[in-house]
């Protein structure tokens, strides 16, 4: 007995066949009709569903698993993946770590897009995001003068940001971030001369940051946001002038 098609009865575009079929079968793996760890159909399959080849097939799913949607296994089903921002992860731990240049870069977008995602995690005030910034500014001053640890509730805490917002989007860009996240925390704890007040001071930093959020205080949020950059972040990249040959070559 043939099963019934899973996937829709839409023509793949000629000229972009393989780039259709990914289009389509996204479509079915983001609006959760494909659930993570659920495999897809065989590359045949596929295939004769879409009236196409099966090296188009195949090809469609390389798109498929390069986006990060689907696992691929040799002489396996692809799976789908649970949804996140490890190939933006992936991207930007390379860049943040090939020059100065792309660190200064990638710290102005990340406060671009933290300031926006203050003002939203503000407006809506989702309970699970307002709750992991509040938990992590208490493991933030748990760990002071620990720069993993510190760092790692500094990465949690502006994934509770995003959380906040309610926004699932928002969520995979922050999970994206956490590369550029790292790479400055870890810089700003690798200061010599960083005191306990100055440790202090970051903390109560993220703490002024989530007081605001909890109030719903947008303008606020947003401010504090750009407050916390221009005392972290820029003490930070003055520590990568001094460490970073990169940017010599880089001009």
């Amino acid at each position: 007995m043939t099963s019934a098609p899973l996937f829709s009865t839409i023509s793949a575009t000629p000229t972009r066949l393989a780039d259709s079929v990914a289009d389509e079968i996204a479509k079915y793996l983001l609006d959760g009709s494909i659930a993570p760890g659920a495999p897809l159909p065989s590359e045949g399959r596929i295939a004769t569903e879409f009236g196409v080849s099966k090296p188009i097939a195949r090809e469609a799913l390389r798109n498929l698993s390069a986006a990060g949607l689907i696992e691929t296994h040799p002489g396996k089903l692809a799976r789908a993946k649970a949804l996140d921002g490890e190939p933006l992860n992936r991207f930007y731990s390379y860049a943040v770590r090939s020059s100065l240049k792309r660190l200064r870069e990638a710290n102005e977008m990340r406060l671009v897009i933290e300031s926006g995602v203050a003002r939203l995690a503000a407006l809506r005030r989702i309970p699970e995001g307002v709750e992991m910034m509040h938990a992590a500014v208490q493991d933030m001053r748990a760990s002071l003068r620990e720069p993993q640890s510190f760092t790692d509730a500094d990465v949690a805490f502006h994934l509770g940001m995003a959380v906040a917002t309610g926004n699932e989007m928002l969520k995979m860009q922050m999970e994206g971030l956490r590369a550029i996240q790292r790479e400055v925390s870890g810089l700003f704890s690798a200061r010599a001369n960083r005191t306990k007040a100055d440790w202090l001071a970051t903390v109560e930093r993220h703490k002024k940051i989530c007081d605001s959020i909890s109030a719903g205080g947008e303008e606020l949020s947003e401010q504090a946001i750009v407050e916390h950059y221009n005392a972290a972040d820029i003490a930070s990249l003055e520590v990568a002038d001094r460490l970073s040959p990169l940017d010599r070559a880089d001009g």
